[in-house]
């Protein structure tokens, strides 16, 4: 962000305001830590800031500082309408474009005139903010939100709470430090963090080692349905409705499973196609390695994008169909395929 609009907004930010947070739609841990971390740091300010999420988020989530103060549009709607009306500052953390929350919400949004900050680490950005931080080569809009504070002279304002809420979403996006994003910034930001009370270990047990047997069950389905296409270097899994339902399916319980496609030896795309019957589409991710763009992938074919080596989509075709036109498809990217570093 330019020095003068970081001088606009700390200027803005100099009297309390009425301030909504949102995150996007099935908030992941750097959505929801990043919210609640830039929450935490307005209140200690003095501003009435409240997080407004689009709907629920993964059970393993639900123990990070903060995280019962949320207002869910899905369920209480009103509220979050009012709340949103009221808003004298909106920000929005890790999306880059109001239909990122769901139809429902954006119709919300975009009737709003509040004066708007954006946060984000994705790629194309819309236009809608007054004030725009946007930065593709960060690891997470988590490690972004550390640098705002960095340039609101606030490192100082971080709570144990908010640095374990900084270091969830810096973790989750990061794969855990494995990822090409990890830099040696985003390390240095880490130790900070655990210098400031931030919990490695307990916050890598919260998130990772409390797997259900549902969802240690799902996965085996998962694996076992999980196709490899050796002279594509692809490979990808597929989970239909009746085999969610049948191993008591909760929300976030896929989480991670793509990445189990993309560490068999050789392979250097995966995705994994879900199919979600209440909303008649398939949910899609994808994942690769090296050089080849899976976010420019999903933008093409799938609706959807992200990041160069993770992104996700979604499909109005049926399961099967779907499959079809993908294993149709990769077959135009063979060359690519084959350049592509593991």
């Amino acid at each position: 962000m330019e020095k003068e609009k970081v001088d606009e907004l700390k200027a803005l930010l100099s009297q309390p305001k009425k301030t909504v947070i949102i995150p996007h739609r099935n908030p992941d841990g750097d959505a929801i830590g990043s919210t609640l971390a830039l929450q935490q740091y307005l209140q200690q300010c003095g501003h009435d800031a409240v997080v407004v999420a689009p709907n629920d988020f993964p059970d393993f989530l639900k123990w990070i500082p903060g995280v019962e103060e949320m207002i869910l549009f899905s369920t209480e709607t009103e509220k979050a309408k009012q709340l949103i009306a009221d808003a004298e500052l909106i920000f929005t953390l890790d999306f880059n474009h109001f239909s990122r929350t769901g139809n429902d919400m954006e119709a919300v949004l975009n009737q709003t005139d509040s004066t708007y900050v954006m946060i984000d680490h994705h790629q194309a950005p819309a236009d809608y903010a007054a004030y725009t931080y946007s930065d593709t080569s960060i690891s997470s809009t988590c490690q972004m939100i550390y640098h705002f504070l960095e340039m609101m002279d606030a490192t100082d304002k971080i709570t144990k709470d908010i640095a374990t809420c900084l270091y969830v979403g810096i973790m989750t996006d990061t794969g855990s430090f494995r990822f090409a994003s990890t830099t040696s910034t985003t390390h240095r930001v880490i130790a900070d963090l655990i210098d400031k009370g931030a919990k490695n270990s307990d916050i890598h047990q919260q998130v990772y080692d409390t797997n259900s047997t549902n969802r240690m069950q799902l996965l085996g389905v998962a694996l076992n349905n999980m196709k490899v296409l050796s002279e594509l270097k692809t490979a990808y899994i597929t989970l239909s409705q009746e085999e969610l339902d049948t191993n008591n399916f909760k929300k976030g319980d896929t989480e991670g499973f793509v990445n189990y496609s993309l560490s068999i030896k050789g392979i250097v795309f995966a995705a994994i196609f879900i199919e979600n019957k209440q909303d008649q589409i398939i949910k899609i991710s994808l994942r690769s390695k090296g050089n080849f763009d899976v976010n420019q992938f999903a933008r093409d074919h799938f609706n959807g994008g992200g990041h160069i080596n993770a992104a996700g989509g979604k499909s109005d075709l049926s399961l099967n169909e779907t499959i079809t036109s993908f294993e149709s498809t990769i077959k135009n990217y063979k060359n690519e395929l084959e350049d592509a570093q593991e």
